[in-house]
């Protein structure tokens, strides 16, 4: 999986997703309802920097392997939607080398 810059993507994705249902699920409801706002400061810092990679990332799986801009569009929406990264990766291109 990590041999190709797709898989290292796909890995990222995955990491990107479930920090975010970790952020909403169970940091959100700590600071919310046990007023424990620390547990959204830690997770809400580690979610904001996965996002900014995964972005990051498909810009630059866009750019490198020629993707459609609907391919990019759906990636950008799926990171902002809760199981978005899950349900995106369904749709990726099958994984080949560069040429």
């Amino acid at each position: 999986m990590l041999g190709t810059s797709l898989g290292r993507f796909r890995l990222l994705g995955y990491l990107e997703g479930c920090s975010f249902l970790l952020l909403l699920g169970i940091a959100m409801p700590l600071k919310y309802y046990f007023d424990m706002p620390m547990a959204v400061r830690y997770v809400g810092m580690g979610h904001g920097v996965l996002w900014l990679l995964y972005i990051g990332a498909l810009m630059t799986m866009y750019l490198a392997r020629g993707w459609s801009v609907m391919l990019l569009l759906g990636g950008i929406v799926a990171s902002v939607l809760p199981f978005g990264p899950f349900v995106y990766d369904r749709y990726l291109p099958k994984d080949e080398p560069l040429s």
